[in-house]
């Protein structure tokens, strides 16, 4: 029996509006995975040093506040310098289709708009999980 994906969600930044990231972390767990949710309002320290500490195979980051663009720049920046293996990250929330490549390349492996399906999520993970 093969080990369980192990997920962490965060929160960065000020957004304070998490219904959405609660809602992706159950479905992840009802998918078969490990999801660990760190709450709202977290550091891109925080979530690097969460992440690394729990030993997980992806990062999902939800944003709504629109300090994406460098907040997770920030947190790539943070768990490039720490890292023991390759995370897969993902990102979901309000983010314009124009901040997309950017976002892609600072690491970012899939970006997922409002109406994204759990499915659809969960399918991307467990396909992409161990290629990086």
């Amino acid at each position: 029996m093969s080990k369980p994906i192990r997920v962490l969600i965060a929160k960065p930044g000020l957004d304070g509006h998490d219904r959405g990231a609660k809602i992706i972390a159950r479905g992840l767990k009802d998918a078969g995975m490990e999801v660990i949710y760190t709450g709202i309002k977290q550091t891109p320290e925080k979530i690097a040093r969460t992440a690394l500490q729990e030993d997980i195979d992806v990062l999902g980051l939800s944003i709504l506040s629109g300090a994406h663009n460098y907040l997770f720049p920030e947190i790539m920046r943070l768990l490039n310098e720490n890292k023991d293996k390759e995370v897969l990250v993902i990102a979901g929330g309000i983010i314009p289709l124009s901040d997309y490549p950017a976002l892609k390349e600072a690491g970012i492996s899939e970006i997922f708009p409002p109406g994204s399906s759990i499915e659809e999520i969960a399918s991307f993970i467990k396909n992409n999980v161990h290629s990086k």
